[in-house]
C-alpha cells in the first residue's frame, strides 16, 4: 500500500469516524501498512471494525492500521477454514509447493469460492480385516445393556467401593458410606452431629479388616484415656505456678 492508496483506505475510515485525513497520516499509514495491499478485504476490515461495539459505550471507535491489518489477515483466514490441498499424482516438490501456494491464495483472496462443506473421512476396515478380528476373539465395540435392571451391572454396582476408611460403615456413629464420621454431641448448625476431620478408630480398623473390639476392650480402652487424662490434670495442679508480678507503670 502507497500513500495514495493509504489517503483512500483513511478516506474510507472518515465515513466511519469523521477524521480529517492528510497527507502526513496518509504517509504513516502507508509505512504501516507497506506489505498490505488496498484491496476489498482492507475495506472489509475497516468495516468490520466498527461493526463491533466498543467494550466501554463512553468509549470513541478509532482505527488504527495494526487493526487493519489483523482484521484482513482473519477475513481472509476465515475462507481457507475447510481447505484441502488436492494434489496431483507423481507431482514433484516445487509443483506441490507452486499449487500449493497458488490455491492458498486464490481461496483465501476469494477469486475462487471457499469451500462450504467440511471433508469426512470415508470408508471403513475391509471385511478380511473384520473377519480376521473376529476370528481372534474379538466381539465388537462395547454394548450397552437396554435393561438398567441388568444382573451382572447390579453386581459391578455391589462391588465398588471407595478406597480408605470412608469406604466402608462406620460401625462407631453409624456413618455411610462416603460420609464423614460424627460426633455423638448435636448442636444448633449440627442437629445429627458435627462432622469430623478424621474417622473414627473402629472405622479404620473395619477398613483395613482387623478385627473390631469387643465391648469389654472398648470400655477398657475408655478407661485407660479417662486415667491419663486424670494424671494430666493432676500434674498440673500440682504444678509450682508462681503468681503474677504486677509491674505499676511509672507515670
Amino acid at each position: 500500500m502507497n500513500a495514495d492508496e493509504a489517503a483512500a483506505l483513511l478516506a474510507h475510515c472518515s465515513g466511519f469516524d469523521n477524521r480529517q485525513p492528510s497527507i502526513a497520516a496518509a504517509k504513516s499509514w502507508a509505512s504501516a501498512l507497506h506489505d498490505v495491499p488496498f484491496d476489498q478485504d482492507a475495506r472489509d476490515a475497516v468495516a468490520a471494525y466498527y461493526t463491533t461495539p466498543p467494550q466501554d459505550p463512553r468509549e470513541r471507535l478509532w482505527i488504527l492500521p495494526h487493526h487493519v491489518r489483523t482484521l484482513r489477515t482473519k477475513i481472509r483466514n476465515a475462507r481457507l477454514e475447510n481447505f484441502q490441498y488436492e494434489p496431483l499424482p507423481d507431482e514433484t516438490v516445487g509443483e506441490y509447493l507452486a499449487r500449493y501456494r497458488g490455491q492458498v491464495q486464490a481461496i483465501a483472496s476469494g477469486r475462487i469460492a471457499a469451500p462450504s462443506g467440511r471433508p469426512a473421512l470415508e470408508g471403513g476396515p475391509s471385511r478380511e480385516f473384520m473377519a480376521e478380528l473376529e476370528d481372534r476373539g474379538w466381539e465388537g465395540n462395547r454394548t450397552v445393556p437396554d435393561d438398567d435392571t441388568d444382573e451382572p451391572a447390579a453386581e459391578l454396582i455391589d462391588t465398588v467401593r471407595r478406597t480408605g476408611p470412608l469406604g466402608v460403615p462406620c460401625p462407631m456413629c453409624a456413618a455411610e458410606i462416603g460420609f464423614p464420621c460424627k460426633s455423638s454431641h448435636a448442636t444448633k448448625k449440627h442437629p445429627l452431629g458435627r462432622p469430623l476431620a478424621k474417622p473414627h478408630t473402629a472405622r479404620i480398623r473395619a477398613a483395613s479388616g482387623e478385627p473390631q473390639q469387643t465391648p469389654e476392650q472398648r470400655a477398657a480402652e475408655e478407661e485407660r484415656i479417662r486415667a491419663a487424662s486424670a494424671r494430666a490434670l493432676a500434674r498440673i495442679d500440682d504444678a509450682d505456678i508462681p503468681d503474677a508480678d504486677i509491674v505499676e507503670e511509672a507515670s
